[in-house]
């Protein structure tokens, strides 16, 4: 229930129009430095997966960019490992789903994904790229880059619908000059998973 609202709040004009910058894909690689600093300072391990969330459009053109992305994406997992599948969600959202134990070939993909997006003139279909780690206390925390704000913030589930809070504003601190963080906490849309434990793709 949650995820149709937060996809919704996040593809919406408002969030738009309040950005204050240009999403650019190059800003993914900012958490390149980021996972060091995740396990290094905050004890969060890379989880190995990282997704790409989109909305379609109804038209040959965009059918053969996907098409075009998927063939990246093949070409990136023949090379460097990483794997990658799609889905569908009840909403109909689309997920582009990455794992690789090498955050940086992760990155690379995710990357080369998003810009094609942009260069085939359909980047406003792009809604957020979710990066997922792990700790011995949480199931998992997540740094969302939101494409309409052009900026990442921290999610971090505890239990159903509820938030941690408390880990959140340490994310945010800690990670605070090294990504660019969204400053206004009411665009810190969380991304539900369908289940506790869960990852908001599945």
């Amino acid at each position: 229930m949650g995820l149709m609202d937060t996809v919704r709040s996040i593809l919406g004009v408002s969030a738009e129009r309040d950005a204050t910058r240009d999403a650019d894909p190059e800003d993914l690689f900012g958490m390149s430095t980021a996972y060091v600093t995740m396990e290094a300072d905050l004890g969060y391990r890379n989880s190995g997966k990282a997704a790409l969330c989109f909305s379609s459009v109804d038209s040959m053109d965009f059918a053969t960019m996907v098409e075009e992305v998927e063939a990246i994406l093949e070409a990136g997992e023949e090379e460097t490992g990483t794997t990658f599948r799609q889905r569908s969600d009840d909403h109909g959202y689309n997920w582009v789903i990455l794992e690789d134990s090498d955050p940086e070939d992760m990155l690379t993909s995710i990357h080369f994904a998003a810009d094609t997006f942009i260069d085939e003139g359909y980047g406003s279909r792009l809604l957020a790229a979710v990066f997922a780690f792990d700790n011995s206390e949480t199931d998992h925390a997540y740094w969302i880059y939101s494409f309409r704000r052009g900026a990442y913030y921290p999610f971090v589930p505890d239990g159903d619908h509820d938030r941690d809070n408390q880990a959140e504003f340490k994310l945010q601190s800690v990670l605070d000059g090294e990504l660019g963080i969204e400053a206004d906490e009411s665009y810190w849309y969380p991304l539900w998973p369908d289940r506790p434990g869960g990852y908001p793709w599945e």
